[in-house]
């Protein structure tokens, strides 16, 4: 919750600025005096200063919380504790009390730990040591070296002069206690608000691993090989589908019929999610790299189809009509005006298919992969391998972010017309 309330509070920080700029900039340019701007297609164009400033936020609050050696320490956000610490412990029995102090040694999670050596002190409750690793918690077996224990009828009745009960907690310096419902004092120290690296590492520790695996591989395959195993999955799944989806589109756009025949099957399958036909896919066609594409194929085929059919049914009456007033026959008005016409809408679901491809990936290859993006992201969450975890999904968004642009860039240049007819 913390860092979504920065990331808005940087969000709106930066609009005011980019928006105060902006209006300087352009005070006297002829922008300035169009008249209309909002709701106007033609003048909402991604801001690029927003786009960069969007990107470095995100990683600006990933060291945050992170506590990453890119940025100076002085904008980390609370680490969990590291060091020495303690706290005194009362302990009842047979009607008298006595008190004993626990040193805590807090230390990172693979370091070498020397616990000091402590005065025992008197009475019959003596002095402890122990330790443990940051954002952990350890129950202190305080008796094990007191003169009067659990059996003898002897109970922990206060922490730092609090009184405490079985289940209640207690704050203490640099951490808190909780008592166990054995009696056990269970110490866990502060954790701040840096994530654990088990849980997300620093940029700079992905980084490191990212050049690793580029250099040595990961499971006897290149990064390139992972990678280009994924992509042509993704191209050959994405392919076939369009194929298949955009005539099944036109179908079902230009015919009675075939609208009302494929229809109830296109809405029925385009909600099914790609992982619940994981299973379906395998009896079909096994674990073989067959699977793996069938199972893109399913998840894009009904994304064309659907596209197509709202790029031919959304074609302007008016321009049919017009071409069947100049003599055109059936073929000439789907050649010249309707496909034309649809492209935009067919573009746009070849967008939106290549996207949940790419993200289908992953669970395509679950289905005995040896090489894949999808398959090193899951081989190395067995491991706990959280920096190459997300250095592949890193990976994954780069790729079809690339690929997006690219069929923007296509777009452009095969649809030209697009908006302005």
């Amino acid at each position: 919750m913390i860092p979504l309330l920065i990331y808005l509070g940087l969000l709106c920080m930066a609009a005011l600025a980019i928006s105060t700029a902006r209006r300087f900039a352009h005070a006297s340019d002829f922008t300035s005096l169009k008249t209309v701007t909002f709701g106007d297609e033609s003048a909402v164009r991604p801001d690029r200063a927003a786009g960069i400033l969007s990107v470095l936020t995100i990683f600006l609050l990933w060291g945050v919380f992170t506590g990453s050696s890119l940025i100076p320490s002085f904008l980390h956000a609370p680490a969990p504790f590291v060091g020495t610490t303690s706290f005194t412990y009362t302990v009842e029995a047979d009607g008298q009390r006595d008190d004993a102090t626990v040193t805590v040694v807090v230390h990172k999670p693979d370091a070498d730990v020397s616990l000091p050596e402590v005065d025992p002190g008197d009475g019959f409750v003596l002095n402890d040591v122990a330790s443990v690793a940051q954002w952990r918690s350890a129950l202190l077996r305080v008796e094990k070296n007191d003169l009067i224990g659990k059996a003898d009828g002897a109970r922990i009745v206060a922490i730092d002069g609090q009184p405490i009960t079985a289940g209640q907690t207690v704050k203490v310096a640099n951490g808190s206690v909780t008592l166990s419902s054995q009696g056990t004092p269970n110490f866990a120290p502060e954790r701040g608000w840096q994530m654990e690296p088990l849980y997300l590492p620093a940029p700079e520790d992905v980084w490191q691993r990212s050049l690793q695996i580029l250099h040595d591989g990961f499971r006897n395959s290149s990064l390139s090989e992972h990678l280009g195993y994924s992509l042509f999955r993704v191209v050959a799944g994405f392919l076939l589908g369009s194929l298949v989806g955009i005539p099944l589109g036109y179908a079902m756009g230009l015919s009675n019929f075939f609208r009302g025949w494929f229809d109830p099957i296109v809405e029925f399958m385009r909600p099914v999610p790609p992982l619940a036909l994981i299973p379906l896919v395998i009896i079909w066609a096994g674990i073989g790299e067959s699977g793996k594409i069938i199972l893109l194929f399913l998840a894009s085929l009904w994304i064309m189809a659907i596209a197509a059919r709202s790029g031919a049914s959304g074609v302007n009456i008016s321009k049919v009509h017009a071409a069947y007033s100049l003599g055109a026959s059936k073929w000439q008005v789907l050649r010249h005006v309707i496909i034309p016409n649809s492209l935009p809408e067919i573009f746009t679901g070849a967008r939106v298919a290549m996207g949940v491809c790419w993200g289908t990936v992953v669970a395509a290859e679950l289905v005995a992969a040896e090489q894949g993006a999808g398959m090193m992201i899951m081989t190395a969450s067995k491991f706990q391998n959280t920096d190459i975890v997300i250095m592949g999904i890193v990976m994954i968004g780069v790729i079809g972010f690339a690929i997006d642009v690219l069929m923007r860039m296509a777009e452009r240049v095969l649809v030209p017309w697009k908006g302005k007819v």
